[in-house]
């Protein structure tokens, strides 16, 4: 009999093979199979935008709607462009300078990629 590793979420070793899929009993969560024969494998992490189209650092993007910054009287208008963006973790996915306004962070659903 084959060992299986524990469940990633909650270390259970009641874990179980269904068909591609590792299934943890206690937490209900699935995983595939490969994925646990590789732990070190990289996922990517793939930002789109507000249309779809997959976002890299260094694309230039528009803002799609009017955006009030918080904590400020200023906004950002929409069709305002962020040149040479950078992709980062976390609820506002996108470092970028807006001219005018400087330094923001952005999500990417309020952005088009140009």
């Amino acid at each position: 009999m084959t060992s299986l590793p524990p469940c990633p979420q909650c270390q259970s070793e009641y874990v179980y093979a269904d068909g591609e899929l590792l299934v943890c009993p206690e937490c209900a969560h699935e995983w595939s199979a490969q994925a646990a024969a590789e732990p070190d494998a990289e996922q990517a992490r793939v930002v789109k935008d507000a249309v779809g189209n997959v976002l890299q650092d260094g694309d230039t993007v528009a803002v799609i709607k009017d955006l009030k910054i918080k904590g400020s009287s200023q906004v950002v208008k929409m069709g305002t462009k962020a040149r040479n963006i950078r992709l980062v973790d976390g609820d506002h996915d996108i470092d970028c300078k807006l001219d005018g306004i400087g330094s923001m962070q952005l999500k990417s659903e309020f952005v088009k990629k140009v």
